[in-house]
């Protein structure tokens, strides 16, 4: 009975034709208008965050940076909310066309800041913005 139910929802909703490609959304977010987050020591991705990273490009299929003198340098810019407890309360991270690493960049921006912000440099309720770099050699 369920299953007769919802296919007679199904038959009832309009189809909608989906493009196979959608045009690359402009980001509502003023990306050189952010102040950088004030990191108390600047993070430093490991060399296993960097071949994760590196994996994750290759393996997904994601556009790569194009390499200079055999090294492959990527940046990823994250926007971040500090709340009134001056903590991380959202992270937005930059497309680049690989939601896998994006994901991944905005995670690691959350553990980085744990512990580690200027608190007299941090307005309560702002936004950030935290850049990632991931440099390796092909």
């Amino acid at each position: 009975m369920i299953g007769l139910a919802l296919l007679t929802l199904a038959q009832a909703l309009p189809l909608v034709a989906v493009p196979d490609t959608a045009p690359a959304a402009r980001s509502p977010i003023d990306w050189t208008a952010l102040p950088p987050l004030p990191y108390r020591r600047a993070p430093q991705p490991t060399a296993s965050m960097i071949a994760f990273v590196s994996s994750e490009i290759h393996r997904n299929e994601c556009p790569r940076p194009m390499p200079v003198d055999g090294h492959t340098r990527l940046q990823i810019d994250v926007a971040v909310l500090i709340g009134e407890d001056r903590l991380v309360r959202a992270t937005i991270p930059r497309a680049i066309g690989c939601p896998v690493v994006e994901q991944y960049g905005a995670g690691l921006v959350v553990s980085f800041a744990r512990g580690n912000l200027m608190p007299q440099f941090v307005s309560e309720g702002g936004w950030y913005r935290a850049s990632l770099q991931f440099d390796w050699t092909e």
